[in-house]
């Protein structure tokens, strides 16, 4: 099962890569972003281990008299805050995880009120919202299966808002008391603010570095007392290292990407959104009819 995901894993950095319309040197530092948050916390696991096993083997050459028990207790309370501490760690990720998905099902539907809003003002804004409507829809899927269109995605959606707020603003001083214009008026400023609050959600917000610091003080050390525990104890091996560096540093890649989504690690289901696309060619079709 390990081997299934890592080849797996493989597979969807190499399609990251073919995807990506980035310089050579930006392929070179997406490779290193996601090659450390593996191999950063694999060497958190494996340094200390391999340091306090061979700490143990000296000890216990010094004195064949050591007691295990303290030691067993001491690793056991340890592992024991370590656990607390990446279910925590997650815990915020998946949360924010869960923000994201909210927030998409939001958007999706302030796009589709609107779009048939759109239909309540005059010509010719009521035209070039709905085209630029289909548009802005079309960014946020070529930028789900492109994460290197990111900065070109931010600009120009940030482009068509603000013709959006332009056209807010002229039915504003068209009539001021038009129940119609306020509708359309109101969908714009839920789109404006759905934008804002998913661009911080996905790029601003990330786990405190404070916990990530903690969390990996807290895996050294424990790892640390474990190594002296297998050697005191002659009972390590290199493949149990291994396998335990290996499991710590899958759940933390998980953490990781779950915390940065533009790396396309966690690739949330864009659905609801390529339903929409649909849905508004058919209405664009159509004349804007439903």
């Amino acid at each position: 099962m390990l081997g299934i995901w890592i080849l797996k894993l493989m597979l969807d950095l190499s399609n990251c890569v073919k995807q990506s319309k980035y310089p050579q040197h930006m392929n070179t530092k997406f490779y290193l972003e996601i090659a450390g948050m593996f191999l950063i916390p694999l060497l958190v696991v494996l340094i200390p281990i391999f340091i306090g096993q061979r700490y143990g083997i000296y000890r216990a050459k010094k004195s064949a008299e050591l007691q295990h028990t303290p030691v067993g207790a001491a690793v056991g309370a340890a592992f024991g805050l370590l656990a607390f501490m990446l279910a925590f760690t997650f815990q915020i990720a998946a949360n924010r995880y869960d923000a994201r998905k909210e927030l998409l099902l939001d958007e999706v539907t302030n796009i589709r009120t609107t779009y048939l809003r759109a239909g309540l003002i005059p010509e010719p804004m009521r035209t070039e919202t709905r085209k630029q409507l289909v548009e802005y829809v079309d960014l946020r899927i070529q930028l789900a299966s492109d994460a290197s269109k990111l900065g070109l995605t931010m600009t120009r959606s940030q482009q068509v808002l603000d013709s959006f707020w332009n056209y807010s603003e002229k039915l504003g001083e068209l009539d001021r008391s038009s129940e119609n214009y306020a509708l359309f008026i109101s969908s714009v400023n839920d789109l404006v603010d759905n934008y804002n609050q998913r661009i911080t959600m996905a790029i601003e917000y990330r786990i405190p570095v404070a916990i990530l610091w903690v969390l990996f003080i807290i895996a050294f050390l424990s790892m640390l007392a474990l190594g002296y525990q297998f050697g005191i104890s002659g009972k390590g091996s290199f493949r149990i290292n291994l396998l335990l560096a290996v499991v710590f540093a899958v759940v933390m890649f998980l953490i990781l990407s779950l915390d940065r989504p533009e790396t396309g690690m966690a690739k949330m289901n864009q659905k609801p959104m390529f339903t929409l696309q649909h849905q508004l060619q058919v209405m664009q079709f159509n004349g804007g009819k439903q």
